[in-house]
């Protein structure tokens, strides 16, 4: 058994999350009194309680689902203290940050305190209201690629989450991304606009890049204790100086996800844990590769079926 550990990105929060995590485990709770303190506020509050209005805010979120997702993998190491290093580690855009944290690479603190002000860079980057994303059903790379160039007339339009087969995310100026929904219908692919605070991982996010790089440049990023397959490139990073820089790259650059699961499955990886709230990678992967069995770790229910399999 070849196993690798998984990271959910923004969207996969909901008010409540870790709540019985942290109740049920004192290595969990320890995560969430962690994160409070190293950013100043209640982020833990903020999971348990809500309002719904304040953790889906981009500066929230971000901290939010990492400190989940830490206190989920510290729950599941609590139970079992033997648990061995994964093969790999890889994470959906900000999710990219607990992996890396679970890696060994760059310390909780530092982490939460980074998407604190990443999320702040991205939600701040561009103007409420010009820029938005789209999810495009059944089309492929090719396919979603040129709508978007036929969509875009001079303005920003590119594929943002290359997210499993037949659903990738595209994002840019608001006019062009309204324009590709429209034109979406004309060619057989199906399109869902997103409520989201900005285009992510868009060229517009160039802003967004500098902000990130200065938070970066202020902590230590050491080289990984396992590989961390990046978003950017869909490959393996061993090195802490890489690592910082994709982490920056990966503000204006899209998500590889199918390709970076259909890397670690053909490296031989056969089970996977999401670690933190929520199963949409589970879901994800289900339809990139039925090969990889993925249990979602983010309670302790879940908690205690990873800690019998393993």
């Amino acid at each position: 058994m070849s196993v690798a550990w998984l990271f959910p990105g923004q969207g996969s929060q909901s008010v409540g999350m870790g709540k019985a995590l942290s109740e049920a485990s004192p290595a969990a709770r320890a995560v969430f009194e962690r994160a409070d303190r190293a950013l100043g506020f209640s982020i833990s509050r903020l999971c348990f309680e809500g309002p719904e209005t304040d953790l889906v805010l981009t500066k929230h979120a971000q901290p939010a689902i990492l400190t989940t997702s830490i206190a989920a993998l510290e729950a599941l190491r609590e139970a079992v203290p033997s648990l061995e290093q994964p093969a790999f580690v890889l994470g959906h855009s900000l999710g990219e940050y607990s992996a890396i944290v679970a890696a060994g690479a760059l310390e909780f603190e530092d982490a939460v305190r980074v998407v604190h002000e990443r999320g702040l860079a991205m939600q701040e980057a561009v103007p409420e209201g010009q820029g938005g994303m789209a999810a495009i059903m059944g089309g492929d790379a090719a396919s979603v690629t040129q709508l978007c160039a036929d969509a875009a007339q001079g303005e920003v339009l590119a594929p943002a989450n290359f997210n499993a087969p037949g659903q990738i995310v595209i994002a840019g100026t608001q006019a062009a991304v309204a324009r590709a929904v429209e034109l979406a219908k004309t060619r057989s692919l199906k399109a869902i606009p997103l409520k989201v605070s900005a285009p992510f991982h868009s060229s517009l996010m160039a802003k967004a890049c500098e902000r990130v790089a200065r938070a970066l440049g202020a902590v230590t990023v050491q080289d990984p204790r396992v590989p961390v397959v990046c978003n950017v490139l869909a490959e393996p990073v061993t090195s802490g100086a890489r690592l910082r820089e994709l982490l920056v790259s990966q503000v204006d650059h899209a998500v590889l996800w199918e390709q970076s699961i259909t890397y670690v499955a053909r490296a031989g990886v056969d089970r996977a844990l999401e670690l933190g709230p929520g199963q949409v990678l589970a879901g994800l992967v289900k339809r990139i590769d039925k090969s990889v069995r993925v249990s979602s770790v983010g309670t302790p229910d879940g908690v205690n079926k990873a800690a019998e399999s393993f």
